[in-house]
């Protein structure tokens, strides 16, 4: 029999409990059971007056409103209120009844530009559910994988300037000029000469004072901060990069916000002054990170680097550099027709440079694979500290490590697809830095303390089901209860 006029029923007046709508399963339930969110309010007290001004929105619910945007992955603020209006498990977990009134979708950017705004607030937030994650030790920091993926930053890609490029200082620069002076020392060089600018000279306009051109950059003028990033074979955009750490396990041990335009290797010191003193054995990383600074940096402070295969940048048809043996007693190189090329100089950029005379290459049949110098110079180059990554190759070649390293697309890469189609971390609608942080922040709090709540249920349902048994164990007969231990 077919039914008719079922919509009547929604008008109906019914009594009921906010609590009991929302299903004992839902994940916010969940997370909600997992967490005690006071602890908010110890870390925003000194951001509120405690006796002068009008009564202030829950700063939990303040911080639940963007923590459910980035939970769900839902796009802006904006949809975000629209969605708790409406939604029963929404209003629960922010303490809402049904007929309360949501906060305006400007509430949180208002409260951010005037209280959270140049503070670690979610930094913090994300470190307090790390921290209960180490207290059910479900986190392993052992083995460690850290890599880097880029997030498209609101700013057109049209709308850009030109500008002469910064010169950022490299977090191993004065411990390499150090070592650089050491070396040439050694060898019987002076010491590299400070580079020193004269303020009587004018600035230059497209042009150093030493007659090269200055290198320059592509600056969004809508969000400055961003950085020009090249995705894939044919796209440019601006965009940021967020470097992340994660043990085998899955959970997030860290992260770092920095723009989409520079160098993996020269942002990994910020991410890595964060999770150093954790406890980490070994270190997994791409061939972005396959620098002599970082593997110094790691094996100094007694970390096993496992840096992958780097394919040679040669040209095709001439000799890779590994065709060059080294002899490390004589400090020199043997080309592959047995000549050496001796010890010539050491670099600003902490190479040693070999070389050979040209008149004895003159003649060389292999000549043509090994340079095309006008003056048939071969020179070959070696970091200081190359024993560092000669090290690192030994460690990749230890049983073990490749199955190790094969853990990277079931760790980091997963936490980043994750983030990006269920977590809203494909694009960002935040301009400035400062905003993408506390994104990123809250983002990968909601996944940690995610699967943390799942893990706690089934945790608690297994408890309960484990007394259960027990129970009836106790209520049965001794054959009976040997036949259970049986089974």
């Amino acid at each position: 029999m077919m039914t008719q006029n079922a919509d009547k029923k929604r008008e109906q007046i019914q009594m009921f409990c906010m609590d009991d709508l929302v299903p004992q399963d839902h994940l916010l339930r969940l997370i909600d059971q997992a967490i005690d969110w006071s602890f908010i309010y110890d870390l925003v007290i000194d951001k509120y007056s405690a006796d002068n001004g009008r009564p202030s929105m829950d700063p939990v619910m303040l911080i639940k409103i963007p923590f459910i945007q980035y939970l769900y992955g839902i796009r802006s603020m904006r949809q975000t209120v629209k969605e708790i209006e409406v939604n029963v498990a929404y209003r629960w977990f922010l303490g809402l009844e049904m007929m309360d009134k949501v906060p305006h979708f400007s509430t949180f950017g208002k409260n951010y530009t005037r209280r959270f705004k140049d503070t670690d607030l979610f930094e913090q937030i994300f470190s307090r559910i790390l921290q209960e994650c180490y207290k059910y030790r479900l986190i392993d920091p052992s083995e460690v994988f850290v890599d880097a993926t880029h997030v498209k930053a609101r700013a057109n890609s049209k709308k850009m300037r030109k500008r002469i490029a910064d010169e950022e200082a490299l977090f191993f620069e004065e411990q390499l000029k150090k070592e650089i002076n050491e070396d040439r020392e050694a060898h019987g060089k002076k010491p590299l000469k400070e580079k020193k600018e004269d303020p009587k000279d004018p600035p230059s306009c497209g042009g150093s004072s030493d007659g090269k051109e200055e290198k320059t950059v592509k600056e969004s003028t809508t969000d400055p901060e961003s950085g020009w990033f090249r995705k894939g074979e044919h796209k440019n955009v601006f965009a940021y990069s967020v470097q992340t750490a994660c043990d085998k396990n899955g959970w997030i041990l860290g992260y770092s916000v920095n723009p989409g335009n520079q160098h993996d290797s020269r942002t990994f010191k910020s991410l890595y002054d964060k999770i150093k003193d954790i406890g980490i054995q070994t270190l997994v990383t791409d061939a972005g990170y396959k620098t002599p600074a970082i593997a110094k940096l790691l094996l100094d402070d007694g970390i096993t680097p496992l840096l992958p295969y780097k394919r040679p940048m040669t040209k095709d048809g001439f000799f890779k550099k590994a065709e060059y043996v080294y002899d490390e007693y004589f400090d020199c190189y043997v080309c592959p027709n047995d000549q050496v090329l001796a010890y010539h100089t050491t670099n600003r950029s902490g190479y040693r440079e070999y070389k050979i005379c040209g008149i004895v290459c003159e003649g060389c049949p292999y000549l043509k694979q090994c340079t095309e110098s006008r003056d048939h110079v071969k020179v070959v180059t070696r970091h200081i500290w190359e024993p560092y990554m000669e090290k690192c190759e030994d460690i990749r070649h230890t049983i073990g490590m490749k199955e190790v390293y094969a853990q990277r697309k079931e760790t980091v890469e997963r936490l980043f697809g994750t983030a990006k189609e269920n977590h809203g971390l494909r694009y960002t609608q935040m301009i400035g830095k400062a905003r993408m942080e506390m994104k990123v922040g809250l983002t990968f709090a909601c996944m940690n303390l995610k699967k943390l709540a799942k893990m706690i249920a089934r945790k608690g349902k297994r408890g309960a089901q484990k007394c259960l048994l027990l129970i009836k164990y106790t209520l049965f007969e001794p054959k009976t209860r040997k036949t259970l231990l049986e089974c």
